[in-house]
């Protein structure tokens, strides 16, 4: 049996080969996007595990045992995995609640609670820690305004990052759950109520069941981002030392790259486990609940007690997320937090006039590398669903390992593999751009994925079997079609290049320099009126251009008559 398996796979690889010989454009692509995945994926993860490995031109995990020997080497190790599942479990909990309360719950302002609960994904990842620190340190709004000193809060630490980590990616749990609740029929629901269950043992046996697999893919995302973060563990770890942090002060501080890229594979193990496990396990678990066409009306709780208690969560939370905001809005006017409390404008003078070259590189670099990973992901989507080719499987594997890799190992990775001739692009606008492409287009490659799979092949073949080539067809027919999905990979996209910070920070330079690395220096400085005024400027930029893209796009699909619900 197995051998005739794979007589019949080499003759379908031998039909695909032929196929593509008669399509030179589609062949020279493939070729192409292999090239590129390899170059830019592929060879600054293999340059980490060759420096980690090989020694005297041998294989050896020397390095491994030198540092693991070492018990603060161990320590950073724990602390991310602690920090990671923790924030996990907690933002996890929260957006259930978050999602149970708007999608199950008779509540008012439901969709001001969702906009809102949406507010850190468009925001520099260490804006809450920036928030804590005006909230919470030594001069803090809350600590010295308001209690005057006399409640210390152990900010830098744990407890701090704990704070900060879950505000901030909670939402990837909100937003994950809210759609798994929606997608439950509530015929079902509606049925055991109708046989006498109580509205307790419905959400016990029935809907906290059928939401399983959205639970267990929130904490694994969520996870996920709580290893990689880098932002605010630069600015709040303190004494609690983590594994992203730990990794790049190794290598800036104490020049240590071998070791510094030891960390990284240190932390690159319990992410791509928690990634995979998320993408493919997970995904892979049916809970359908359709049976024909399910009813719009949901029954909502109305019992008072139940409306009460999830109004309270979200108005809190939501009053959390406008108290981290405005503290950073009124810190932004702020001649200097601390010791002048003063009104003033200069700060965002400054941004516009001192920090003018970070906006003008940061808007510049992402506008270039935005609309490359976007068609990039649409091309690499369509050829994933659409084509037969060897290789197929794998180049979609490697299109979303940068996205599950955590920014510093790619940040090394890159100082690694193109630092040196042929490849030297250390210090240039290129590395730049070349590193948000690729790290950022798998949102991209994904929902154009998932829009594919709706639409009917036969629009496609019926313009094929007009005599339009591969490319034509993806053109003309394919890229209106998926609009959506392209729209969403352009706004995912320009969001982390703007926000970036853990891998770009290895390969920016005196030339090309960034908003996010302003922050982080301002921080360092203690400016933090003007590290809030940069982050403000940020977020007005990222909205500014989303409403252009959403504008844009929309145009191309009017013009093509493509008309999206």
């Amino acid at each position: 049996m197995t051998v005739n398996k794979a007589v019949l796979y080499w003759k379908k690889t031998g039909k695909n080969l032929k196929q593509l010989l008669h399509e030179p454009v589609l062949l020279s692509m493939i070729t192409l996007i292999g090239v590129l995945l390899i170059l830019f994926i592929i060879l600054p993860l293999f340059k980490i595990f060759q420096l980690s490995f090989e020694e005297g031109g041998k294989f050896t995990f020397n390095i491994f045992k030198n540092l693991l020997a070492k018990s603060y080497n161990r320590r950073p190790f724990v602390n991310s995995m602690k920090l990671g599942a923790t924030v996990s479990v907690i933002g996890t909990i929260i957006g259930f609640l978050f999602a149970y309360g708007i999608t199950r719950v008779n509540i008012p302002f439901k969709n001001f609670f969702r906009t809102v609960a949406t507010f850190p994904i468009v925001s520099p990842p260490f804006m809450m820690a920036l928030a804590a620190i005006l909230l919470f340190g030594r001069q803090g709004f809350i600590s010295n305004f308001l209690l005057k000193n006399s409640v210390s809060f152990q900010l830098y630490g744990f407890g701090g990052l704990l704070l900060v980590e879950t505000l901030a990616y909670f939402p990837t749990a909100f937003l994950t759950l809210f759609g798994v609740l929606q997608a439950i029929d509530p015929a079902i629901e509606d049925a055991a109520l109708d046989l006498g269950a109580s509205k307790w043992k419905v959400f016990k046996s029935i809907t906290l069941p059928l939401a399983t697999p959205g639970i267990a893919s929130s904490f694994l995302l969520v996870f996920t981002q709580s290893l990689a973060d880098f932002g605010n563990p630069m600015i709040l770890s303190g004494n609690y030392s983590i594994l992203a942090t730990q990794a790049y002060l190794r290598i800036t501080g104490m020049y240590d790259l071998k070791g510094g890229a030891a960390l990284a594979l240190l932390l690159l193990i319990p992410s791509m486990v928690a990634f995979y496990l998320q993408k493919y396990w997970v995904s892979s678990k049916s809970y359908v609940t359709v049976t024909g066409k399910p009813s719009s009306q949901r029954t909502k709780a109305d019992k008072p007690a139940v409306k009460v208690l999830f109004l309270v969560i979200c108005t809190l939370l939501t009053a959390a997320i406008f108290l981290f905001y405005g503290m950073v809005v009124i810190g932004s006017f702020v001649k200097i937090w601390g010791a002048d409390y003063g009104f003033t404008l200069n700060n965002y003078q400054h941004v516009f006039t001192i920090g003018g070259k970070f906006i003008k590189d940061t808007l510049t670099l992402s506008a270039v590398a935005t609309p490359i990973a976007g068609i990039l992901a649409m091309i690499i989507a369509f050829l994933v669903v659409r084509k037969e080719f060897p290789g197929k499987k794998l180049m979609e594997v490697v299109s979303l390992l940068s996205f599950a890799v955590p920014g510093t190992v790619i940040g090394i990775g890159y100082i690694l593999a193109f630092n040196e001739k042929p490849l030297l692009l250390t210090g240039t606008a290129t590395i730049i751009i070349i590193l948000f492409i690729f790290r950022n287009m798998a949102v991209g490659v994904q929902t154009g994925i998932a829009e594919l799979q709706q639409i009917d092949p036969a629009i496609e073949e019926a313009s094929t079997d007009l005599g339009a080539s591969s490319s034509t067809t993806f053109r003309k027919i394919t890229l209106p079609l998926i609009t959506p999905a392209f729209f969403s990979g352009l706004a995912f996209t320009f969001v982390k290049c703007m926000t970036a910070v853990s891998a770009v920070i290895f390969v920016v330079s005196g030339k090309w320099n960034l908003i996010t690395i302003a922050i982080l220096g301002s921080v360092e400085n203690s400016d933090l009126s003007q590290a809030a005024a940069f982050s403000i400027v940020i977020i007005i930029f990222i909205l500014i251009a989303l409403a252009v893209i959403q504008l844009l796009v929309n145009k191309i699909g009017v013009r093509r008559g493509v008309q999206f619900s």
